[in-house]
């Protein structure tokens, strides 16, 4: 028997979190998928995420309809908020745009 299947899912030994808090890294793959379960859309990006008072606010990139040629499919940027285990409390689009053009209401954006 593989020592790998005796060891339960949710430790954190060895990756910096705790049983009460995930890792940062936890929190963003659960972000994005706790998103894409709700929308049933592809999350494609995390483009930014910060620790919070009430837990975390995650930034995440989905492709909201797919065109040809792919630079013309639409894109959206949703604002995700979890409480501190990493579990979905709300979350709105708060941009939408085109792949393949930059975003003016950005910084860096023309």
């Amino acid at each position: 028997m593989n020592d790998s299947q005796n060891t339960p899912k949710s430790s954190n030994k060895g990756t910096g979190g705790t049983a009460d808090r995930p890792t940062p890294m936890e929190v963003l793959r659960q972000a994005r998928a706790q998103l894409t379960e709700l929308t049933g859309k592809t999350a494609e990006t995390v483009s930014s995420f910060e620790r919070t008072e009430d837990g975390w606010t995650v930034e995440i990139e989905v492709l909201e309809l797919e065109r040809v040629p792919d630079t013309m499919s639409l894109l959206a940027g949703y604002q995700v908020d979890l409480d501190p285990e990493g579990r979905l409390t709300g979350y709105r689009r708060v941009r939408r745009y085109e792949r393949g053009r930059s975003d003016a209401h950005r910084p860096g954006g023309h």
